[in-house]
């Protein structure tokens, strides 16, 4: 066997091969490139249309992967592959993934309604799927929530769409819900008045419906007083917290007892 012979002849083959690589390699990097540099040009021509973010960055996940899915039949055309037999064979694992992988098809369909229908956008607090906290990005399968304790939260968008959203950034004020247990002796109106004087006094607290201070419920140390203060959403956790601290001090300064349950022991006689 002539190895010489062998090796001119796989030379120039083994030579148009690895350009064929080098070319595929740098049709990758210039084609990611240009995607790159297109994504950018289409957000900021959309937010330039003042259109909402989500709807943005849902726009640009789904521009982004069907400009890949372009850039993969073009280096597969580069190297003699037929694209149309490709795109049979997508159809035909589409069809394939499509019923293992049902699931995830739900999940792109439920990711459509929510950016259409809108029933939260990115910046909202919201309680959808289980999870409570802050919209970060309504994605093509998942939605991406950030928790009060800071922890990213990816839930299937056919888990958010088919339970109970709430949303808490839609309305421009929330209820803070607290409560104050008086003494016996205390008198409640005069509790009362003191507290809804003293609840707007508390930052971020809207005049506008006033805070609420009802008797709510009666045991044996006294009555209990229902205090619900208003607020935004972004603000509730300062209000909680600062109600609380009022709850404590206005009762101080007024002189109120602390209430305490008294027992009286009798001793049978005899």
């Amino acid at each position: 066997m002539d190895f010489q012979h062998l090796a001119n002849a796989a030379l120039p083959i083994l030579i148009a091969a690895g350009l064929k690589v080098l070319g595929a390699i740098v049709l990758w990097i210039i084609g990611r490139w240009l995607i790159g540099i297109s994504i950018n040009i289409l957000g900021r021509a959309l937010r330039r249309q003042k259109i909402e973010e989500t709807l943005i960055q849902w726009l640009i996940a789904s521009v982004g992967v069907a400009l890949n899915i372009a850039l993969v039949v073009a280096i597969l055309g580069y190297f003699g592959v037929e694209t149309t037999t490709f795109a049979a064979l997508i159809a035909a694992a589409g069809i394939a993934i499509g019923a293992a992988w049902a699931g995830l098809l739900a999940n792109f369909a439920a990711g459509v309604f929510l950016v259409i229908l809108r029933p939260f956008k990115a910046g909202d607090f919201v309680q959808a799927g289980g999870v409570t906290g802050t919209v970060h990005e309504i994605g093509l399968f998942a939605t991406t929530i950030i928790t009060p304790e800071n922890v990213s939260a990816f839930v299937g968008n056919n888990k958010v769409f088919g339970d109970t959203i709430q949303n808490y950034s839609a309305n421009p004020f929330r209820r803070v819900d607290r409560t104050a247990q008086l003494h016996g002796s205390v008198d409640a109106n005069s509790a009362i008045a003191l507290l809804k004087q003293k609840l707007l006094t508390i930052p971020n607290v809207v005049s506008s419906p006033p805070p609420d201070v009802e008797i709510l419920d009666f045991n044996l140390l006294g009555p209990v007083l229902a205090v619900r203060p208003y607020t935004h959403t972004d603000h509730y956790w300062q209000v909680y917290f600062d109600t609380n601290k009022l709850l404590r001090d206005s009762f101080g300064e007024a002189g109120y007892p602390a209430p305490e349950q008294q027992i009286t022991l009798r001793q049978p006689k005899g």
